[in-house]
């Protein structure tokens, strides 16, 4: 495709056909494409080919991905080759036709052919693609951008070489020429100066263009190609990737990647997850921790038992959400889109009305010719085209690279009016990483026995303080006994039968299984609670057959980013507000230490959906940071949702923006990437209309010409990829070094061998 009207061809070709809804992407030349049941993937190649194109299935991990970038690169040096031959040849060519038009006494025998040899190269061999694009669209009855730059390049060409050897045959006669500029007229350094500068536009969009699909080709290029896979003996045996089954073991040595989501089951070793989140801190991984796929080890051999392989692992659904937010469309784009479907035509009725005007108002023929190929050369849909993908697939490569993802336009668009951001507290603003504080049993319950108890029920909930108690539950208890009729009520608690016995742990002032206020126990348990609450831990009540038996107390960090995350929120303006299900006294601790003003606790996850609906009746517009199954409603019903990339699938679901690091940081970078972003569409869009609106006119008033329309045009299309590639600065935080650097230098340091 080399233009908007390309795009916008293939699409409507492909929504004609029963059954299939797809969107085009100009910029990522890639369309996506929904397939009722029943519908071959074959018929929608088909149709693309009777539209005058081609397609292929295209895998971002896979071979076809790889081609589609290798023939980007090839254009890229096709058009650098010929944009070298046609500038080389401009320069002399341009001096010449002024030099000859101006002083018309200097030209020799044969001086026509001197400009045919240097014109003729450009006009030919360096204009060829735009000759062949058109030849191909008007096979299948289709006019794109190439069919009014290859129809002006010819008619320039062809005036010319009129103007030279019919008209200016005469060594002394009159100067006649396409453009009546004063001293006599241009010849063949029209066509070839439009060459030039078409080719300068298409290389620059192209380079642009290879460029900003950096991050899928990052993303896709850190998956392996084989894995070492170890059968029921331990053998290992070398496989392609796509061979690796979920439950399989894999090894990873020092310094690969690893080839799937799962778990550690031997070795340990720390972690470059850069890939993944951006950052280039390395982790530690070790037994029964999960691993993902993308990342490296640094230091050590592991085990791996398959998870998530291929496809639906986190690095296969990154690629998934960058495909996807690339293809997405602004209304107002959509609008740019049909305008550039029916734009050649118009163009093409404007030039030949413009010629027809000028030659009935009694003009030259000449300066009638010069305006109406002004018409065909000034017009450029391709900037409308690329108004909107272009910003996209930069802004999605520039938060791919610091670990912040978009869904899709949506979530640029309902960045735009955010001004109140709320925050869960525990696994987003705290670390999640929660340990044990205290346990206090009522008169005849041993502390190990209300620890075994909570934490056999505690594991089977995702939550992190429940983590925390099934970890000390099993240091100081070891096997827990098996839970039965286990049911969780998120953001209250958790209840199962152990051992006979109905055991509910939940939060400290409610009944796990339905919600209902009850008391906690004896005073001296309430009295302890207090004690821990005023310190910022978390209560959990346990009851066994309804009556209370203790209270655990929970401890949890704040992340070291929270701080400084709500600070840069605070200095754009945005308010925040912390959002919990925990108590009261606990939250205001910690809402104090982070500088939060409004806190609201004890809020179940039904209730935080109510206080969101509340903040925005007030005509507030929220953002809602959370990570876990509690925080999925209210992820979902807030105006913009931002899960953080440790939480849960339901959560992950649920958002829009997601943000795969455990730096709060990102969210305000998330933000403020996606207020640029929006700004940066808007003003490709409005200049691609201006642009249009403006020289459309001039040129058919004669006011531009040939010459400097090309160069318009040209420029016009430079001006939108500029502007968008500028979101690669300033909105995507400092560079990330290259996977391979930090590798090397990481490995390095731990004294890895390469």
């Amino acid at each position: 495709m080399t233009c908007g009207a390309c795009a916008a061809r293939v699409e409507r070709a492909l929504n004609a056909v029963d059954g299939v809804t797809a969107r085009v992407n100009f910029a990522t030349e890639r369309a996506v494409v929904t397939l009722a049941p029943g519908v071959p993937l074959e018929r929608v190649i088909d149709r693309i080919a009777s539209a005058g194109y081609t397609a292929q299935p295209l895998d971002p991990q896979a071979a076809a991905a790889l081609a589609a970038d290798a023939e980007l690169e090839r254009r890229v040096r096709s058009l650098r080759r010929r944009l070298f031959v046609a500038a080389a040849l401009f320069m002399p060519l341009c001096d010449l036709s002024i030099l000859f038009s101006i002083e018309p006494s200097l030209r020799f025998a044969g001086w026509q052919w001197l400009m045919v040899a240097l014109a003729a190269p450009v006009v030919t061999w360096a204009a060829w693609p735009f000759y062949e694009a058109a030849v191909r669209g008007a096979r299948h009855g289709a006019m794109t951008m190439d069919t009014l730059v290859s129809l002006g390049i010819l008619a320039a060409t062809g005036w010319s070489l009129y103007s030279m050897f019919a008209l200016d045959s005469g060594a002394h006669s009159a100067a006649l020429g396409l453009a009546g500029r004063s001293g006599g007229g241009v010849y063949l350094d029209v066509p070839a100066g439009v060459t030039m500068f078409l080719l300068a536009g298409r290389l620059f969009e192209a380079w642009s263009r290879r460029r900003s699909m950096g991050a899928l080709r990052a993303l896709a290029a850190v998956a392996p190609r084989e894995v070492s896979v170890l059968d029921a003996a331990g053998v290992e045996h070398r496989r392609p990737i796509a061979e690796l089954a979920a439950g399989e073991r894999f090894v990873v040595r020092p310094g690969e990647t690893v080839a799937a989501d799962g778990e550690v089951l031997t070795g340990g070793s720390a972690m470059d997850r850069s890939v993944i989140t951006g950052e280039s801190r390395p982790e530690d991984a070790g037994l029964g921790e999960t691993v993902l796929a993308g990342t490296i080890a640094l230091s050590g051999r592991l085990v791996v038992r398959a998870g998530s392989v291929g496809p639906d692992t986190q690095l296969g659904q990154m690629l998934r959400l960058v495909e996807h937010a690339q293809h997405e469309k602004a209304a107002v784009q959509r609008l740019a889109d049909r305008i550039c479907a029916v734009f050649v035509p118009v163009v093409l009725a404007i030039a030949l009305g413009t010629l027809l005007v000028w030659l009935a108002t009694g003009s030259a023929a000449a300066a009638a010719l010069s305006a109406s190929i002004s018409v065909l050369i000034i017009a450029c849909p391709c900037a409308l085209g690329l108004a909107t993908p272009a910003a996209l697939v930069v802004a999605t490569w520039t938060g791919a690279r610091v670990g912040v993802f978009f869904k899709g336009y949506g979530s640029l668009e309902a960045s735009r009016l955010i001004d109140t951001v709320v925050f869960d507290k525990t696994g987003t603003l705290t670390a999640g990483d929660t340990s044990l504080a205290g346990c206090a049993t009522v008169e005849g319950v041993d502390p190990d026995t209300l620890l075994r108890l909570a934490g056999a029920v505690e594991r089977g909930s995702e939550h992190p303080l429940a983590r925390a108690i099934v970890d000390a539950a099993e240091r100081r208890c070891g096997e827990l006994p098996e839970v039965e009729s286990f049911v969780a009520a998120p953001g209250v608690g958790v209840q199962g039968l152990v051992e006979g016995r109905l055991i509910e742990v939940g939060r400290f002032e409610t009944v796990a299984g339905n919600g209902s206020h009850a008391s906690p126990g004896p005073p001296d348990l309430s009295q302890r609670a207090s004690e821990w609450e005023q310190l910022g831990r978390t209560v959990v009540s346990v009851r066994c057959d309804r009556a209370p038996i203790g209270v655990l107390a929970v401890a949890d960090t704040i992340r070291p980013s929270a701080a400084p995350a709500l600070k840069q929120l605070h200095e754009m303006g945005l308010r925040c507000v912390l959002l919990t299900g925990d108590n009261e006294t606990t939250a205001r601790a910690v809402g104090k230490e982070l500088g939060v003003e409004q806190v609201i606790a004890g809020a179940l996850p039904s209730g935080k959906v109510d206080l969101l609906r509340d903040l925005r009746a007030e005509g507030r517009c929220v953002a809602m940071v959370g990570d876990g199954v509690n925080d999925a409603p209210a992820l979902a019903a807030a105006d913009l949702g931002i899960a953080v990339g440790s939480g849960t699938d339901i959560a992950l679901g649920a958002a829009e923006v997601i943000v795969m690091r455990d730096d709060l940081t990102a969210v305000a970078t998330a933000i403020a990437l996606a207020r640029r972003t929006l700004r940066t569409i808007r003003g490709n869009l409005a200049w691609a209309f201006a642009y249009n609106v403006v020289a459309i006119p001039l040129a058919a008033l004669g006011l531009l010409d040939p010459l400097i329309a090309g160069a318009a045009m040209a420029l016009s299309s430079s001006f939108v990829v500029w502007n968008s590639s500028r979101l690669r600065r300033g909105g995507g935080g400092p560079r990330q070094p290259l996977v391979s650097e930090r590798r090397s230098a990481e490995a390095r340091r731990l004294g890895v061998a390469r």
